[in-house]
């Protein structure tokens, strides 16, 4: 019995499909780094406006340099699974106290939870309901 152990034992590893390092791997954690600012929040920023609305508006930037006063820097990345799934990064530039322009670029605009004519539903159900009173 002792023998025919060892046979199998002995048989087995040779198989690739046994070994540990391909079915067993790290937890990689997804990794959201930065400032998530959206296309809807960028679209209501309009040049004129003060330091406090942007920051209002956008949040506090993640980067502010000592030697570039006049821009603030929002930078976002995206890691899943160890690898980059997205970066982006949006400046906002200012003369004095007030915003000049907008450059970079923005995360998706955020979906809205319901549908934009949430009626629709409602009117489709009505017809049917019309048709059964009347036979």
């Amino acid at each position: 019995m002792r023998a025919l152990t060892i046979a199998a034992v002995i048989a087995l590893s040779g198989c690739t499909s046994m070994n540990p390092v391909h079915w067993i791997s790290p937890y990689k954690m997804e990794i959201q780094q930065g400032n998530y600012v959206t296309a809807d929040a960028v679209a209501k920023l309009k040049p004129g406006m003060t330091r406090s609305q942007v920051r209002f508006l956008l949040g506090t930037p993640l980067l502010t340099d000592a030697f570039h006063g006049n821009r603030w820097d929002y930078p976002y990345q995206d890691t899943k699974q160890g690898t980059l799934v997205d970066k982006k990064l949006l400046t906002v530039f200012f003369d004095g106290d007030t915003m000049v322009r907008v450059e970079g670029s923005a995360q998706p605009a955020e979906r809205p939870l319901l549908p934009l004519d949430a009626s629709a539903p409602a009117q489709q159900a009505q017809p049917a309901a019309q048709e059964g009173a009347k036979q």
